[in-house]
């Protein structure tokens, strides 16, 4: 039965001989744990996300979320998906067993959580909006807050959001105009607008718990005043039960070119003056707080559109196998059979292109999700400071590098599958439309450009920087050792070097306070950056294939083998391409910038 969520051999290959995660269970935290509750733990995945989320993701794509009577209506077929999810442990499975959890390493979480974003992205947001939103209050709210709100996320029973965007502001946080009046009680009552609120109202819990940005009368301007405030969808009362409902308002849904099955609203916030709302923290500290569930949720999306990749990519492949179609160039007798289209040329390149850039961004998303483990289960507090600061520098490319090019995936496949790929009677039509907002959700490529060239890059003193070249440098070194990886080793060298040579200089024109110089081509830095990222990714996936094939095990030949022809495409094919950006950000060029309005 061809696979059609992700290759199992493959995510094996990542946890078991890229990745390391058997190693984990020699942690204290991870102990209880093996190979064998780990691989439990994905097939239990598997299983639900194949029974019960894939089966109506085409369903939500058609019949998208309704406005009824002030509410938000789903199809049926959602809830029990998502409580089978709950049910299982998944929404806690990086928690510890005291609070309910399956205390799996992240690096697990993440591997299982990946089955339900391709076989249904809409319907997996609901948990994963959920986590993100408890472990903002898990780390920053109050004891009672805890109680009162964390406790019965934590059990399923309320779901959460996070509430930034405004009408008038979009991405510019500092501009935002919700207020929060003190109501002498400890409470607030909030006023605003939020649009674009992923679940933002649904049928799903018992509660929603937004957590909502507003200023405080006395705040400071900019995001120097932003305060971080729980605003439930209820009020809860000290014994726990619901209480009335709160000012918050379903204004409207708004209707998506995919990613229908997830709720996006717009909420208004004390139309009646009545919107009641707790301070998370210190006033004016809110955008720190939630900087955590933006990164994890920047992490989310990018493992999201990885997987969107990844479903379009296996069922363009398994199309190809089994769709004949023509004769190959030299086959010139028109009575003879026709051919399966994975026989021709183009076919198989625009499938390796695929390959190269799921495969890619997949391994980078799950090396991300290794590096919260390290995090937090380090041996020492060297490693663990090192594991934040990687991770740090690395964010904008696990979010915005596979948005990018897992989407040029998804357009292969309909490429593929031509005239069919273009059409609603197959899936991959549904997968490009789905993984589009992936570009500009929790913040667009030119954002997480500009964090990346201007904040990322310097922080710590360049400590994740560093250390990011050492760990590239290390792999080319361990890769001489294989004479075959000759060939893909030296293109990635060359463009480390390079790149390393421009980042200096455009760090100086930053020092030097050439800024709008130094940014205005900050997207073709993303770019590079992230091509040499996963450069130095798939040149780790191609020592770990030339060591499996070394062992000599017959079964998985074919399976290294095109590991290390996806290495040498990415390593040899892109790798090399993106010396013309460099050309571009080395000579400062300015045609973007000097671009006059009237010349439009």
């Amino acid at each position: 039965m061809p696979e059609t969520l992700l290759c199992p051999r493959n995510l094996a290959f990542e946890l078991y001989e890229v990745l390391d995660a058997e190693g984990l269970t020699q942690r204290e935290r991870f102990a209880d744990h093996s190979r064998e509750t780990f691989d439990a733990a994905i097939d239990t995945a598997r299983s639900i996300a194949e029974n019960l989320f894939a089966p109506h993701n085409r369903k939500a794509d058609e019949n998208e979320p309704i406005y009824k009577d002030g509410e938000a209506v789903l199809i049926p077929e959602v809830k029990p998906a998502v409580d089978a999810f709950i049910e299982a442990g998944f929404h806690n499975a990086s928690r510890s067993f005291d609070d309910g959890g399956m205390q799996l390493p992240n690096l697990l979480s993440r591997a299982c959580f990946a089955h339900f974003q391709s076989a249904n992205i809409g319907t997996s947001s609901y948990p994963m909006l959920t986590m993100g939103a408890s472990h903002l209050i898990e780390v920053f709210g109050s004891d009672e807050q805890k109680q009162r709100f964390l406790q019965p996320m934590l059990e399923g029973r309320f779901f959460g959001t996070m509430a930034l965007t405004e009408p008038h502001a979009g991405s510019s946080l500092s501009d935002l105009r919700t207020r929060a009046e003190p109501a002498g009680d400890g409470t607030y009552r909030l006023k605003g607008n939020k649009i674009f609120i992923s679940g933002g109202d649904h049928p799903l819990s018992e509660n929603i718990v937004h957590m909502v940005l507003a200023k405080l009368p006395d705040a400071p301007p900019g995001v120097k005043g932003i305060s971080l405030f729980i605003v439930p969808k209820f009020l809860v009362n000290d014994d726990g039960s619901l209480g009335k409902r709160n000012d918050v308002i379903l204004a409207g849904l708004f209707h998506k070119m995919g990613w229908r099955g997830t709720t996006s609203t717009a909420l208004n916030f004390g139309d009646n003056g009545d919107c009641v709302g707790y301070l998370v923290g210190e006033p004016h500290k809110g955008l720190s707080y939630m900087f955590q569930m933006m990164n994890d949720a920047r992490i989310g999306v990018g493992m999201g559109a990885i997987m969107l990749g990844y479903a379009g990519y296996l069922y363009s492949l398994n199309y190809a196998r089994e769709r004949p179609q023509g004769r190959l160039p030299d086959g010139k007798n028109p009575a003879s059979a026709q051919v399966p289209i994975i026989q021709h040329t183009d076919i198989k390149r625009m499938l390796l292109t695929q390959k190269a850039y799921v495969e890619g961004a997949f391994d980078l998303g799950l090396y991300a999700a290794r590096l919260v483990d390290e995090q937090h289960t380090a041996p020492n507090e060297d490693d663990r400071k090192n594991a934040h600061e990687l991770l740090d520098l690395l964010t904008p490319i696990v979010k915005s590098w596979p948005s990018e090019f897992c989407l040029k995936a998804n357009e292969m496949a309909i490429q593929i599958l031509g005239g069919h790929g273009y059409t609603r009677e197959y899936p991959v039509e549904q997968y490009y439309r789905d993984n589009r907002l992936n570009p500009i959700h929790e913040g667009t490529h030119g954002i997480q450009s500009l964090d990346l060239l201007a904040r990322k890059l310097s922080q710590n003193g360049g400590a994740g920087l560093r250390q990011l070249l050492g760990l590239i440098q290390n792999t080319c070194k361990r890769a001489g050792e294989f004479s075959s990886l000759d060939a893909l080793r030296q293109p990635l060298e060359q463009l480390l070097a390079r790149l390393t040579e421009v980042t200096q200089a455009l760090l100086g024109d930053l020092t030097a306070g050439k800024i709008n110089q130094a940014l205005a081509n900050s997207a073709l830095y993303l770019k590079v950056f992230g091509h040499t990222v996963i450069g130095w990714r798939w040149l780790e996936q191609a020592i770990r294939a030339e060591q499996g094939l070394a062992k000599g095990n017959a079964a998985d030949v074919d399976f290294y083998r095109g590991k290390l022809q996806a290495a040498r495409y990415f390593l040899t094919w892109e790798v090399p391409s993106c010396h013309h950006e460099l050309d571009l950000l080395s000579g400062r060029d300015d045609t973007c910038l000097t671009m006059q309005d009237v010349w439009f």
